[in-house]
């Protein structure tokens, strides 16, 4: 799915379109963030790309839902 991840005041968050649904993260599995894990307020766990380490925010990815729940 496609997501939008910025940085705000407090931390990052996404953006999912498709359901029209923003949360912020509070949990990731690399420190740099690319190619692991973020674990979304709602419970939501998604998988990120590579990226280079000095990719810019906002950014448009391809995230895979990793959880059951919607």
């Amino acid at each position: 799915m496609k997501a939008t991840i910025r940085r705000n005041g407090v931390g990052l968050s996404i953006y999912i379109s498709k359901k029209d649904v923003e949360e912020p993260v509070v949990a990731v599995e690399n420190e740099d963030m690319w190619g692991g894990f973020v674990l979304v307020r709602n419970g939501w766990l998604l998988a990120l790309p590579n990226l280079p380490l000095n990719t810019y925010l906002p950014l448009t990815v391809e995230a895979r839902k990793q959880s059951d729940q919607d």
